[in-house]
């Protein structure tokens, strides 16, 4: 096939989107004087019409700026709302709701598995607590506390018998203050 041929393969150039479409004619391509004053002349009215809605539009934005001084509308409310109503259009998109309606699904389930976490660490807690030597160390532990002179029977549970160690130990240290304030 030759360069030129009408078929699969033509090498004409396509415009893009707005690229000047006269830089797409064909410059061998010759018009009659005829053509090219009609085109000129179709150039000069559109390029007129181009400057008349420029200066139309330009006078429509300095009435709108007018109405919004007179409404009290300032440039920052308009910011404010153009910003909510952006936002408002973000959250009625399918994405947007697709995407929150996952996360709080998620969420869901994170929180469920927190607490089943939760409910596997107090099982395992109450495990230990129950386990033969936890309650060897517990019993250690009062063995100390009446060494150390608690009072209490045997048998408390582990947070008391820590409460008590602890004040059995600051009672051991006191009769030493005690005798150095009694002293001469």
């Amino acid at each position: 096939m030759e360069r030129g041929e009408p078929g699969l393969l033509r090498t004409d150039p396509v415009p893009e989107a707005g690229e000047d479409a006269a830089a797409t004619i064909d410059t061998t391509e010759t018009l009659s004087q005829e053509e090219q004053e009609e085109l000129r002349r179709e150039l000069a009215k559109v390029e007129e019409e181009i400057q008349t809605l420029s200066q139309v539009l330009a006078a429509k934005e300095k009435h709108v700026a007018e109405i919004k001084r007179k409404l009290g509308i300032s440039s920052l409310q308009e910011f404010k709302q153009n910003i909510a109503k952006g936002w408002q259009d973000v959250t009625e998109t399918p994405a947007y709701k697709k995407t929150s309606e996952t996360l709080s699904q998620a969420g869901q389930k994170a929180s469920a598995a927190f607490a089943s976490v939760g409910s596997v660490i107090t099982k395992k807690l109450e495990d230990v607590k129950n386990s033969p030597t936890f309650k060897s160390f517990e019993e250690k532990v009062e063995n100390l506390k009446s060494k150390v002179g608690g009072t209490k029977p045997a048998g408390g549970d582990f947070g008391d018998v820590l409460n008590s160690t602890a004040n059995a130990s600051a009672t051991a240290t006191e009769p030493h203050l005690e005798q150095t304030q009694e002293g001469p």
